[in-house]
């Protein structure tokens, strides 16, 4: 495994977005303990969780509670495993997505959140998602305020703006290390905020970074393929005899040396293959084929 920096910290190249063990349709317990042991088997540092990753209207913390089981009954080293978690969002009975990013919640959050995970300040708090309600500036106080206080380690921001990025960068600094926003070859929407976090020397953490690709396929009929426009990821993955999600995280990685993807999984298979993507080296042919082949950029 390949390494990167986010802030001063060394993780795997690659991390594990931990969401698909909790919400609908998520592994059973034994399955989940045994897909984050497979991950850090795999090299896997970064693992990525949110209080609100849980199914409709139940309790916060589902998917925190499990990755701390997951880290406590593993055999192996855990010392250099950073847990990131988010908060400000919640998932009602109705299955929607709330947002709440009020400095009050946030702290009060995060402590929830301490002790879900049993730790004494969390590795990296990430504001899940700006609050329309709310001052920007006021949310991302409150993470300066946790940071202050030694509640977290690390402070993050998740489905931002250039703008909103530059102003979080204005409160917290280089405490500021992590912007975590939807992109993949099939979703390029935050090119530019992928651009500022390499000049500004802040980790890019694509989530949902197989989109299109885990849907598309060039051997099945056209009405089940996300796109042909994905068809030289299939034809790089055939000619190197691995998966095409396997392709599309080697060439993420190449978008710029601040990117960690955190591919979710709920079998161990899955997150080992996608691992392995640190170590896939495509070259300047391949690249170019890809770069053809991907979303356009926005």
């Amino acid at each position: 495994m390949r390494y990167r920096l986010l802030g001063d910290l060394r993780v795997g190249a690659i991390g594990f977005g931990a969401m698909p063990l909790s919400i609908g349709g998520h592994p059973d317990e034994a399955r989940a303990l045994a897909t984050v042991h497979a991950a850090l088997d795999a090299g896997v540092t970064l693992l990525d969780t949110a209080d609100s990753y849980h199914l409709p209207g139940a309790e916060p913390g589902h998917n925190e509670q499990l990755v701390a089981r997951a880290l406590a009954t593993y055999g192996g080293d855990t010392s250099e495993v950073l847990v990131a978690t988010k908060g400000g969002r919640g998932r009602p009975a109705d299955g929607s997505w709330t947002v709440t990013g009020s400095p009050t919640h946030l702290k009060s959050a995060a402590e929830a959140s301490l002790k879900r995970l049993g730790v004494e300040a969390i590795g990296l708090y990430q504001l899940h998602k700006p609050d329309p309600a709310v001052p920007f500036e006021d949310s991302v106080g409150a993470l300066r305020e946790l940071l202050d206080a030694g509640k977290i380690r690390l402070a993050g921001i998740s489905n931002t703006t250039t703008d909103q990025i530059r102003r979080a960068h204005a409160i917290l600094g280089d405490r500021l290390v992590s912007v975590q926003n939807q992109y993949s070859p099939a979703v390029r929407d935050s090119e530019l905020e992928l651009r500022l976090c390499t000049d500004l020397g802040i980790a890019f953490l694509p989530w949902s970074p197989l989109g299109g690709i885990s849907r598309s396929s060039l051997d099945g009929p056209s009405s089940v393929r996300s796109s042909d426009l994905f068809g030289a990821f299939h034809e790089v993955a055939r000619e190197r005899g691995v998966s095409p999600q396997q392709v599309s995280l080697a060439w993420l990685l190449t978008r710029s040396p601040n990117v960690i993807p955190i591919p979710g999984a709920s079998r161990p298979e899955t997150i080992r293959d996608s691992a392995g993507a640190a170590d896939l080296v495509l070259d300047a042919e391949e690249l170019a084929r890809l770069d053809a082949g991907a979303g356009p950029r926005v």
